[in-house]
């Protein structure tokens, strides 16, 4: 049994942060409804690249919901979502400021038909303040945060973070916030709001590097894959390909240096600890490298790793799918798709002792499952058909 079987989830998240956070509540085992506009659905279904129709990114977010086409700003769904939040135990939504309230799905409202309703926001600067209304993408906030500053190389432009991690974080941080709010009901009895914001997000994740700032005084630099606060921590050349030399403390200098025979090294007031190394980044850098290139990557692979140095080859997305650890973890799984056959995807990154990693449902077409949860809500078929014929709900068939 899966941790969130039995949990009705309703979603009106769109894009990538809530539909991250819902798909991995679907993967703990909760039953998701995606409610997506009739006729174009959530935005992502129509975002290059695409495989036999579907878009890469609505596949990625996706798998395990049903997906229900509903024309909100129509007065005939209301009774329909009040049905659904009878038996709903979370709702989260990412509409932009005053929408929920006009579409009549705000948590007051959701709250005086359900009250131990779960209800989450998703914005991009969050509910109050002078943004509050502003809209927010994932590069948005890398720009307003600061974090594009610090990207690239140095006297290089800013550099997008191609990983999406705001949203992502975002996502992940609404799954925690839910997941605490299920355990604080089980308890108390009692539902909650709760909200998430990209730019939270992204000023959560500057971390070390506001502290950094407040205790030097002094704006980050671009320093490439390097490290402003580890020396040697980053990508050199080795004599055929590049080589990610990971030595975060002063055992892993000695050790490396010991391996190259270069002991006059560990003597060097200006490299002894890594606080020195730090002090005299270019000349240590400069030294390392040309140690570098005196082998091929796999043999200082082999060497380093035979003393315990961490490091790493600077991989493509496709040799990460051909590392034996990531078939050994069984992060990437497969499941039948029924337009696209067997399609990979990334598992939840959480194994659970004794649950099998698997999608119990393939990313759906929209308003796949219209008339199956119009029927579990009680409509007749009758019902079904005039709701379809004025446009208020949208099935697959259609």
């Amino acid at each position: 049994m899966k941790p969130l079987e039995g949990t009705h989830v309703l979603d009106f998240t769109q894009v990538l942060a809530g539909p991250l956070c819902t798909q991995y509540l679907g993967d703990l085992g909760a039953e998701i409804i995606k409610v997506e506009p009739v006729g174009k659905g959530d935005d992502t279904r129509q975002w290059p690249p695409f495989r036999e129709g579907f878009g890469a990114v609505f596949l990625n977010v996706n798998r395990n919901k049903r997906s229900l086409a509903l024309d909100l700003k129509n007065p005939e769904s209301r009774p329909i979502v009040r049905s659904l939040v009878e038996k709903t135990d979370v709702v989260i939504e990412s509409f932009a400021g005053g929408v929920t309230e006009r579409l009549g799905i705000d948590y007051e409202t959701l709250r005086s038909i359900n009250p131990k309703i779960i209800y989450c926001s998703v914005s991009g600067y969050g509910r109050s303040g002078p943004m509050k209304d502003a809209r927010g993408y994932d590069l948005i906030l890398q720009a307003f945060s600061g974090i594009l500053s610090m990207t690239g190389h140095p006297g290089s432009g800013p550099t997008r973070v191609p990983l999406s991690p705001i949203d992502q974080g975002t996502g992940m941080h609404a799954l925690s916030g839910i997941l605490a709010a299920l355990i604080n009901r089980s308890k108390t009895g009692k539902g909650c709001f709760l909200e998430v914001s990209l730019f939270e997000t992204a000023v959560g994740f500057l971390g070390f590097n506001l502290e950094s700032y407040w205790a030097r005084g002094q704006l980050p630099a671009k320093s490439g894959s390097g490290h402003e606060s580890l020396c040697p921590y980053q990508v050199f050349q080795a004599s055929d390909d590049l080589v990610l030399l990971g030595i975060a403390n002063n055992n892993h200098w000695e050790r490396f240096c010991k391996l190259v025979g270069r002991e006059d090294l560990l003597a060097d007031p200006r490299f002894a600890t890594n606080a020195d190394r730090v002090a005299h980044f270019e000349v240590t850098i400069e030294i390392v490298q040309d140690i570098m290139a005196t082998r091929t990557r796999s043999e200082w692979l082999a060497l380093l790793q035979n003393i315990g140095v961490p490091c790493s080859p600077v991989n493509t997305v496709a040799d990460v799918m051909n590392e034996p650890q990531t078939k050994a973890r069984g992060i990437i799984v497969d499941y039948d798709h029924p337009q696209l056959g067997c399609h990979k995807a990334i598992a939840h990154p959480v194994q659970f002792e004794n649950v099998t990693r698997k999608v119990r449902l393939p990313p759906p077409r929209l308003g796949q499952h219209t008339a199956e949860i119009l029927r579990e809500a009680g409509l007749s078929e009758a019902d079904i058909g005039r709701l379809r014929e004025t446009r208020t709900i949208e099935t697959a068939e259609t």
